[in-house]
């Protein structure tokens, strides 16, 4: 008998170093199309409480960069590395695109299944489609729900296809009723309660909302917003909201299991937000590499281990949730293909500085993209994303001819920012500050000249 009470003793006194040691649930939420300007806690009129509970409650990363478009962040964010080192940086993938994430790729399903986690995906692929071996399943991930391209928020019609189903369960179409943002949290939610308690969870939910064709889940769901907006941002605020209810019904879920305790929880955009959305103080829009193109909102939570309230200001990048994720699971980060991907829970946890040097925002050629150096950016022949010819002030588009474009194409141009004192990208210091321009050009040529020409380009007959 006294073995027995000096056993459960022991027991009980190592129960906080047993828990401690478990590994931690991980749960990836991306939103779509997103505006840095669009969340409660950058103080928009669209209303977030589930997400500005979760920022309360952990670390606002507010110098976190995607890529600016959707293809390109998530192959970043699934492989930890550069798209420009698998030709994937150019766009977003097409209904006749024959190419995808290239198969050689490790990705962080890959990694975190190594690791003893179950993986799963409930929402948006979109890095590749044309054969199942691009699809989740093939790549990682035990349990898959969503679409592969781009849908109908209610039809699940694939708008690329001519409204062929595009809603898959583990590679299988399946016909299901409801808003697609809901049935993605729901999905999500139900994996979270039947996961064994005694193995660890890698959830990704790349939600499709924000993106167009902008749908809201009801008519009382626009007018809850209105009059004081118009119906444009209304839908769109509407449309956000349900991406906020999900995730406070994906947290309630790990609340009633247990699970919320040990979870890291990373929220972001795939790129910036276009009209009706708003990127302010930011400039410019999705597919430009001006900060609102690419700068985007993003938290992360840990309780225990981010302090609550802490703002992070280091320029952080997609690519490092690869690493940061394997190795807080235990995982291995040896593999073929080198990550650009840095281990960024220091930063989260202890406040410690950038791993980076520098940030390739993209490089597509000699004369486009953007690279980012301390509080230093190079931009080259930047343009201001889907409205290239907007007012920044009253967010009015005008078209932008061929010829415009062209004439801009034609006539490189390179602009340097100091993000510190000029966060909206105001000043263009390349004039004043040629060493400086010079000190960036050649990090970003040498990125460039690893770089890999674009899969589209290589597809073509």
């Amino acid at each position: 008998m006294k073995h027995i009470f000096l056993l459960l003793y022991l027991v009980l006194a190592l129960e906080p170093t047993l828990l401690s040691a478990a590994k931690p649930d991980i749960v990836f939420l991306l939103a779509d199309d997103l505006g840095n300007a669009d969340v409660g806690w950058h103080g928009s009129d669209i209303r977030t409480p589930n997400l500005d509970k979760l920022a309360a409650g952990g670390a606002k990363l507010e110098h976190f960069y995607v890529l600016p478009v959707c293809t390109p962040t998530r192959v970043a964010f699934l492989t930890g590395r550069y798209p420009i080192r698998s030709g994937m940086q150019l766009n977003v993938l097409r209904q006749q695109s024959k190419y995808g994430m290239p198969l050689e790729e490790r990705t962080v399903a890959n990694a975190l299944h190594d690791a003893g986690y179950t993986t799963a995906i409930c929402g948006k692929w979109h890095v590749g489609h044309f054969d199942k071996a691009y699809w989740p399943n093939a790549r990682g991930f035990d349990h898959s729900l969503g679409h592969l391209e781009g849908i109908d928020y209610f039809t699940h019609h694939n708008y690329f296809k001519n409204g062929e189903l595009d809603w898959r369960r583990n590679g299988e179409d399946v016909v299901e009723e409801g808003y697609a943002t809901t049935l993605e949290a729901n999905e999500a939610a139900a994996v979270i309660r039947r996961q064994p308690k005694d193995k660890p969870l890698f959830l990704y939910v790349p939600f499709t909302g924000v993106h167009g064709p902008l749908q809201a889940p009801s008519k009382e769901a626009v007018a809850a917003y209105q009059p004081s907006m118009n119906e444009q941002r209304a839908t769109l605020a509407a449309t956000m909201t349900a991406v906020d209810e999900g995730c406070g019904r994906i947290f309630a879920a790990l609340d009633e299991t247990g699970r919320r305790e040990n979870t890291l929880i990373v929220f972001c955009s795939d790129n910036g937000g276009m009209p009706p959305g708003r990127n302010l103080p930011y400039r410019a829009f999705k597919s430009s590499l001006y900060e609102g193109g690419i700068r985007s909102p993003a938290l992360a939570a840990w309780p225990g281990h981010i302090k609550p309230g802490t703002v992070i200001t280091e320029p952080l990048h997609i690519v490092d949730l690869f690493p940061t994720f394997v190795k807080i699971a235990g995982g291995s980060l040896e593999q073929k293909l080198p990550l650009d991907g840095r281990d960024i829970m220091p930063v989260l946890t202890e406040g410690k500085p950038s791993p980076h040097e520098d940030i390739l925002l993209n490089a597509i050629t000699a004369n486009d993209g953007a690279i980012r150096m301390g509080d230093w950016k190079l931009i080259l022949n930047g343009n201001d994303g889907v409205t290239p010819s907007v007012d920044l002030a009253t967010g009015e588009r005008k078209k932008e001819g061929r010829k415009a474009k062209k004439e801009r194409r034609s006539e490189p141009k390179a602009e340097l920012f100091n993000l510190r004192d000029d966060p909206g990208e105001t000043k263009d210091l390349a004039a004043a500050q040629p060493e400086k321009v010079k000190e960036l050009r050649q990090r970003y040529d040498a990125y460039l000249k690893a770089a890999v020409k674009p899969l589209q380009f290589q597809n073509r007959k």
